[in-house]
């Protein structure tokens, strides 16, 4: 069906109101004042509007994101469902038979009227923090006949409370994203106090849609289930401890499906997603997982490979364990079984450490060729055996004692500048030994870069550069022959995918390096050999 469209936001709001509305006193403050700004719109276009919501449509949210770019929906995390994975989801909460369902994060109401039409009894709450979707999702709900056993709340979702609810509630939809640096102080504070008081860690670089798991712990109750689908980063980061943990001791995780960015998981943004279903209270002994390329294969969430709980308390990273890997050929393992992959060291101002005009007269011994933007990788082909063109970072022992005597009034000259420029300032600055030293790692035999839209460059480093944190440093565990070492980057540079790492939205893929260190490559042995199809 061709869906009707409206050509600003104002008209799409007069849409929703003559559709959603008896009466603009139902509405909140933030709502009214959407409406006296609205533009009219004809009765026949509200009609169209219409007639797709009762074939099951979402005309309102379809013409909100085109009308308003990602851009402008992510403060609010605003990124919205395709119906085949609100479909999979809205079925799985439905053969659990609950009595009440609520959404946390709305939007226009995809879940929560799936979720009604599915569940003829169950009482809906709809808690959407926007005031321009909650008038969509108002709308929806009406002309899908639900208003009636519906609850829509217009605020933050961990600010809700709820009278007491006797019956079996499910948990549905798609928690807001918003990073870390978008979350105010207050906010964050709150996060902190809501995990301590469930005995769980919390950081401060938690995305939002953490939030909204830590709250649906607090105010669910043994029994009650749900289904969240959100980007699939916490799987891995350190500051998705508090979320693995709380799955496993309170939510009760029931299964992950992770869904690979090629399925478009989100409507407007490349990366890589995870449905989380739980039930509260319960310690399942297997969890099952499976990784998936398209939304079709989510027709049954929960269908996954069974692992045994532990290998996930004892894993302080998911991602792995939805990778189902074949037989290792002879002689191939873990690149981690015998190099360690290690990230660049921080410099905590590059502005500063990273030589220019304010750096004139500091010798050319402390100045050290160094990798510092992933394109330098890229640039170089399968080998760096020049470093001439790199920029320099200043890198001064700890110990000024150290210092030859004919060079220490210059060093002494430049740490006064580097004081005026902030160069004692900072959390780097001040948790090193000595704040002018950053402690550049010895040269890496294989850099590789860890950040991008295309796989990782693995590049040999004949050049002998340092690295910065742009980048990882591959070091072998035992001394390897040029002829092996050659033999390693030619492999890596032809076998590694951008599926083996992280995507995030807007198509960044990252390789962290603990998930670095488990491709599989030829072994030692093999490397050594030099076959062919190895260099």
């Amino acid at each position: 069906m061709l869906q009707p469209t409206v050509d600003s936001l104002a008209q799409l709001i007069d849409v929703a109101v003559q559709l959603g509305t008896r009466s603009t006193r139902e509405l909140t403050k933030p709502e009214r004042a959407l409406v006296k700004d609205s533009a009219q719109v004809s009765a026949a276009v509200v009609d169209e509007f219409r007639s797709a919501i009762s074939l099951g449509e979402d005309p309102l949210g379809q013409n909100f994101t085109r009308l308003k770019s990602a851009a402008e929906r992510r403060p609010m995390g605003a990124t919205y469902t395709p119906n085949a994975l609100v479909m999979a989801m809205t079925d799985w909460v439905t053969l659990q038979q609950p009595s009440r369902v609520i959404d946390p994060g709305a939007g226009s109401g995809r879940f929560i009227v799936a979720a009604g039409r599915a569940l003829p009894k169950a009482h809906l709450i709809a808690v959407e923090a926007d005031p321009e979707a909650a008038l969509m999702l108002r709308a929806n709900l009406r002309i899908a006949g639900l208003d009636r056993r519906s609850h829509v709340i217009v605020g933050d979702y961990c600010d809700v409370k709820l009278p007491p609810f006797s019956g079996k509630t499910a948990f549905l939809g798609n928690p807001p994203y918003v990073r870390h640096h978008d979350i105010a102080t207050d906010r964050k504070s709150w996060l902190a106090d809501a995990a301590c008081k469930l005995e769980l860690p919390a950081s401060k670089l938690s995305g939002l849609h953490l939030y909204f798991y830590v709250m649906t712990a607090r105010i669910s109750a043994p029994g009650d289930v749900g289904a969240f689908v959100t980007a699939a980063e916490w799987l891995d980061v350190n500051y998705g401890e508090l979320l693995r943990r709380l799955l496993l001791e309170q939510l009760g995780l029931i299964s992950l499906d992770v869904i690979e960015p090629t399925a478009k998981p989100f409507d407007d943004a490349d990366t890589t997603a995870v449905v989380s279903c739980f039930q509260v209270g319960q310690r399942h002994k297997k969890i099952a997982v499976r990784r998936v390329a398209t939304l079709g294969k989510l027709t049954r969430l929960g269908q996954g490979k069974a692992i045994r709980r532990d290998c996930f308390e004892s894993n302080r990273r998911w991602s792995s364990l939805s990778r189902s890997r074949s037989a290792k050929p002879e002689g191939y393992v873990e690149l981690g079984e015998f190099c360690g992959v290690h990230r660049g060291q921080v410099t905590g101002n590059n502005r500063l450490w990273i030589a220019g005009s304010h750096s004139v007269g500091v010798p050319s011994e402390f100045l050290i060729p160094v990798i510092t933007r992933a394109r330098e990788l890229f640039a170089a082909g399968a080998e760096l055996d020049d470093a001439r063109a790199l920029r320099k970072l200043i890198d001064i022992p700890a110990e000024l004692d150290r210092i030859p005597r004919r060079h220490l009034s210059a060093i002494e000259a430049f740490l006064e500048r580097a004081r005026a420029l902030g160069g004692t300032e900072g959390y780097i600055a001040t948790h090193r030994r000595a704040w002018w030293s950053v402690g550049l790692h010895e040269p890496a035999p294989i850099l590789a870069s860890y950040m991008a839209r295309q796989p990782p460059a693995f590049v040999r480093n004949t050049a002998k550069a340092r690295h910065i944190n742009v980048a990882h440093g591959i070091y072998p565990r035992e001394k390897l022959s040029e002829k092996a070492l050659h033999a390693l980057v030619g492999y890596l540079r032809r076998s590694v995918n951008l599926r083996e790492g992280r995507m995030y939205a807007g198509g960044l893929v990252k390789f962290e390096p603990k998930e670095m260190e488990r491709l599989i490559v030829p072994g030692p042995s093999l490397l050594e050999a030099a076959e062919p199809a190895l260099g």
